[in-house]
């Protein structure tokens, strides 16, 4: 009696390509709404199950309908096959990977199950919650059409995740439409490796810590303390050393108030001084870098 290769295929593989699968969507989606963005504002929002179902619809037509993998099927090196026809142990078989992809009545259940489900489910979502049928206490009917469809996808939730515990552990179809339909990913070649690359995760961890280091170091620092320590460093000190000595050398503007430091006598705004002075126990001053004690209205005795 002839048996089926028995074959292993990586679970994370097949979670990573519907996640990847899922991602593609949303950037389609999103470089679709940036065209409608000099439109009429929410636009868009009351036909956002229509937009999905043809996103979609799109990625089914030119991947499953045309014997191609999904772009997250591809990258994690899947196709889809038809397990009716699955080759079993013979001369012809060498790896068990070999097999007819699906047939047209598979691709056509598929997408009515997949686009056709969700975008029913989507709009029966949204058209029950603006009637409020669960709300309607005079309207039988209504009332019972909103038990039914929250008993219904219940259930639904309940057999899918029966299905994920299957999936876990056989490692064969991970959704309910995959199982009903005999539609299995295996691998497209069996000589590729699955690339796993930690490059751009280690980049964004060590960016993640300099930034938080930032965060925790910045308030500690004094920006009079940073402004001097730069100040021998910087091309303009010449002028900055032979300002004006009427301007306040902080906001280097005139002072509206003017308040000098003593025991220098230099003069400064009373707001930029007073906040110097109050922030640092032992601030110097901007011109002379003589330690301040005291501050004093400008031309009182």
């Amino acid at each position: 009696m002839q048996t089926m290769i028995p074959i292993t295929i990586s679970r994370v593989n097949q979670f990573d390509a519907a996640r990847l699968d899922v991602e593609m969507s949303a950037m389609l989606k999103e470089q679709l709404v940036k065209v409608f963005s000099l439109m009429k504002p929410g636009l868009l929002f009351q036909y956002e199950p229509e937009l999905d179902a043809f996103l979609e619809f799109l990625i089914w037509r030119f991947s499953i309908w045309v014997d191609k993998p999904t772009p997250g099927n591809a990258l994690m090196n899947l196709r889809y096959r038809d397990e009716r026809a699955a080759p079993i142990a013979g001369k012809e078989v060498r790896t068990g990977l070999e097999g007819p992809g699906l047939s047209v009545s598979q691709k056509i259940l598929y997408c009515i199950s997949t686009v056709g489900g969700q975008y029913l489910l989507s709009r029966l979502q949204s058209f029950s919650a603006f009637r409020r049928w669960g709300d309607s206490e005079q309207r039988p009917l209504a009332r019972r059409a909103w038990g039914l469809v929250q008993h219904a996808e219940g259930l639904y939730r309940a057999v899918s995740f029966f299905n994920l515990l299957s999936f876990l552990y056989g490692g064969r179809y991970k959704t309910l439409v995959e199982r009903i339909l005999k539609a299995r990913l295996v691998y497209g070649s069996p000589n590729m490796n699955r690339a796993v690359s930690f490059e751009y995760m280690n980049r964004q961890l060590v960016w993640n810590e300099f930034s938080e280091m930032l965060l925790l170091l910045l308030p500690l620092l004094n920006s009079s303390s940073v402004k001097k320590f730069l100040l021998p460093f910087s091309k303009d000190k010449s002028a900055s050393s032979s300002g004006d000595e009427a301007n306040c050398p902080i906001c280097v503007s005139s002072p509206s108030i003017p308040f000098v430091a003593l025991p220098c006598q230099h003069r400064y705004c009373y707001y930029c001084l007073r906040t110097r002075s109050a922030a640092t126990s032992s601030y110097r001053c901007e011109r002379c870098n003589e330690v301040v004690v005291a501050i004093q209205r400008h031309g009182s005795s």
